[in-house]
């Protein structure tokens, strides 16, 4: 009898295939390759016919050439760092699309001449913190604050406050950030209690700037005192104001929460913020103050090190100027409509066997934004095990687990993925 190993396709021959074709162009060879060769060695183990090979080769491509997966966030924190932060807006992507090819970032399609880079986000960032004097947008909130430390205090010294000498994630502290721009430290105050007279004991002919950082991961409580942005304004020397989160004006929910507007108003020289939190954008650092004080920063050689691609300023202008992003949609999202969606997907479940119920849940802001600020949501109840089949599914579905149950928190789902939850769900069951 002859070996049916004998049929298995050769490698050319199936990448010749017109699908298979399509797939080099879409991903290009080597993913397409790679699962042809493993769709050959299936084959070869008799896991699978030698006609299917093509087949199974097509099953197994991903869908984009990238090894990220789109995610479900069914966790209730808002902006969540480990899944990317803010969502971007459908205006956001189509502006990512748009910019994807050769775009007039640069250019003046009117004289034909060099121009501004970024200026309609810019100038879509002035209009939208009216107070500031300048603005200026580079790759994080991190990079931020490395250039105010690079051109404001190069060997000088930055008054700071020992409460606010904070980690911002992944073992990356702001004092050994500013250190690294050949910065010194002036530490004035306690942990729980630090006064304008501390400061003011502190600035001398070597102070660059005093920085007044949000303690964005967590609270102090109890014994405290701490110096505002207008006390720290009238001591004489320019106070940078790291709000952290991207607040640009006050908002209901969030009372507690610096922002840009307050900030600058008290007489902040310059306020940074990441743009991938609260605004609801993509990753960049913002910056706004003073006209003189942005432009100098602006212009440090530094700053070329720190600059944005034309895909960040095109979502950001987009996030700007377009409707509301989803993160703005899920924090202001009435609790009321949540747990009508949490009612109707339980009972879907229920009705097709799941044991799914419908429980009350609180959700976070998350991604270093308002500390402890609850944020009342709805949830669907699951057995446990649901939480590892979901995150390992097509698409992974990331909840959290309480007291022995798999919750899927609403707030962190557009209304638009319900069904796709109700499906990925079901797709665990079978």
């Amino acid at each position: 009898m002859t070996d049916p190993r004998r049929r298995i396709p050769r490698t050319d021959t199936l990448l010749a295939d017109p699908r298979l074709a399509k797939a080099v162009h879409d991903l290009g060879p080597g993913l397409v390759k790679a699962a042809v060769v493993t769709a050959q060695e299936r084959a070869r183990a008799g896991e699978i016919a030698p006609e299917d090979v093509a087949e199974s080769a097509l099953a197994e491509l991903p869908g984009t050439a990238t090894t990220l997966h789109p995610v479900l966030n069914a966790t209730g924190v808002v902006v969540h760092t480990n899944l990317g932060r803010a969502p971007l807006s459908p205006a956001a992507l189509d502006a990512v699309r748009a910019a994807g090819g050769a775009t007039d970032v640069e250019f003046d399609l009117a004289s034909g001449t060099r121009a501004r880079r970024g200026r309609g986000a810019l100038a879509a960032l002035a209009g939208a913190v009216p107070e500031a004097g300048g603005v200026h947008v580079v790759n994080n909130n991190a990079a931020a604050l490395l250039l105010c430390a690079l051109a404001l205090a190069p060997g000088r010294e930055i008054v700071l406050s020992r409460g606010e000498l904070v980690e911002i994630g992944d073992g990356f502290r702001i004092p050994e950030l500013l250190e690294s721009a050949g910065a010194r430290l002036r530490e004035v105050g306690t942990t729980n209690r630090t006064t304008v007279a501390d400061y003011a004991a502190a600035i001398g002919p070597d102070t660059g700037f005093v920085l007044k950082v949000h303690p964005s991961n967590f609270r102090v409580t109890g014994f405290t005192a701490e110096a505002g942005v207008g006390e720290l304004a009238e001591l004489g020397v320019p106070v940078v104001a790291d709000i952290g989160s991207g607040l640009f004006h006050p908002h209901p929910l969030l009372p507690d929460e610096p922002d840009a507007t307050t900030a600058l108003r008290a007489g902040a020289s310059l306020v940074t913020a990441s743009g991938d939190k609260l605004l609801g954008g993509p990753q960049a650092g913002l910056l706004f103050g003073e006209h003189a004080v942005v432009e100098r920063l602006r212009r440090h050689p530094a700053a070329r090190a720190m600059r944005v691609d034309k895909l960040t300023l095109a979502a950001l202008e987009a996030t700007l100027r377009g409707p509301l992003p989803p993160v703005r949609a899920a924090l202001e999202a009435p609790v009321s409509r949540l747990r009508d969606r949490a009612t109707w997907l339980a009972g879907e479940l229920a009705r097709r066997g799941v044991d799914a119920t419908a429980v009350e849940s609180v959700a976070a802001v998350g991604g270093g934004g308002a500390p402890g600020v609850e944020l009342p949501s709805a949830a669907v109840s699951l057995p446990e095990h649901y939480a590892e089949a979901l995150r390992t599914g097509t698409p992974p579905v990331v909840g959290r687990v309480e007291r022995g149950r798999c919750l899927l928190d609403l707030r962190t789902i557009d209304p638009a993925e319900d069904r796709s939850l109700l499906d990925a769900v079901m797709r665990c069951t079978s």
